[in-house]
């Protein structure tokens, strides 16, 4: 079992920023990858950015060039740092690990409000 507890959401202005963290504990170690995905009201949950085990990184057309993920292997935390926010950025944010046997754990979400 893999635990993720989210942090950082908030209400912020449009080209405000925000930084989300989460942090992982219990079967760490078989993590392949980590991520953050978003679902906005009435919309599908959908991939916001990706870091696998080698550092890699994958983003969404919608995050490049304003978020980045990064990761903290001391502190088995995962951030994502928002910058030049957007109203259309308004979702629950939720993180995610996936465990090399392909199953994916989420965390419980955390909200993010970008205000116009």
């Amino acid at each position: 079992q893999v635990q993720l507890v989210e942090s950082g959401g908030g209400l912020v202005q449009a080209g405000g920023s925000l930084r989300l963290s989460c942090a992982a504990s219990g079967r760490i170690f078989s993590i392949n990858a980590m991520g953050w995905y978003r679902q906005a009201p009435g919309k599908q949950r959908e991939l916001v950015a990706q870091i696998t085990r080698g550092g890699s990184t994958n983003y969404a057309d919608s995050a490049k060039g304003r978020f980045t993920i990064s990761r903290d292997n001391a502190k088995n935390t995962v951030y994502l740092q928002m910058n030049s926010l957007i109203p259309e950025d308004t979702a629950v944010y939720y993180c995610n690990a996936v465990h090399i046997s392909q199953v994916y754990y989420w965390g419980q979400g955390t909200q993010v409000t970008v205000s116009s």
